[in-house]
């Protein structure tokens, strides 16, 4: 298979630990959805960016974590307020992607967002499948970014779009990806091949 190498060999006297690892073409490798974490300042004004790097952490409690730049204004804001909205954006909101990674001051001006009872930030509501709001409970600075955890307090899905896609440091719908064919069926062992169920489980014969 075909490879790309980012990695070049140390000179005699230069160790591999001298320089630092470029870790973007790795994670571009690696393709997510895309989210825009909002939140309000005291003063109720909104702050935003657009965000790739988020995981859950538990089920008990609900908890996820997001990765900020330590930099960002939207961060500083989060961090006083201790609570955000994480916003998943939908297939046709790439354009909404890339304004909240502009920082464009005039953002929260050029979408649809409201601030529903006891939200955790601005909903975006035209360009979002799913929003969680959230409640830090605990930060880790470690580099360049700080590891945000946070307990989801509400969910909301809308059944009717489907998730935006990135990678390879470009977009693509869900509904390509999930409308190409699927690998052909294995064949089925015969019964009397297969693995005997676990303790306890229940074992089918057809």
């Amino acid at each position: 298979m075909p490879h790309r190498s980012v990695s070049h060999p140390a000179a005699p006297d230069e160790s591999a630990g001298d320089r630092p690892t470029d870790l973007r073409p790795f994670m571009a490798a690696f393709p997510t959805g895309v989210s825009v974490v909002t939140t309000l300042d005291s003063d109720s004004v909104p702050h935003g960016l657009t965000c790739t790097s988020l995981a859950s952490v538990a089920l008990e409690p609900a908890t996820l974590v997001v990765c900020i730049r330590a930099a960002s204004p939207t961060l500083a804001v989060l961090l006083a307020e201790g609570h955000f909205a994480l916003n998943l954006l939908h297939e046709r909101a790439r354009g909404t992607s890339d304004l909240f990674a502009s920082g464009a001051p005039d953002r929260f001006d050029r979408v649809e967002w409201r601030l529903p009872l006891g939200a955790g930030g601005p909903h975006l509501t035209a360009d979002a499948h799913a929003v969680a709001d959230c409640a830090v409970v605990r930060t880790v600075g470690f580099g360049d970014h700080t590891a945000v955890f946070a307990e989801v307090r509400r969910v909301t899905v809308r059944d009717d779009r489907e998730p935006l896609l990135y990678g390879l440091r470009r977009y693509a719908p869900w509904s390509a990806a999930a409308a190409a064919p699927q690998p052909a069926a294995r064949h089925e062992l015969p019964a009397t091949l297969r693995p005997a169920a676990p303790e306890g489980g229940t074992r089918v014969v057809r």
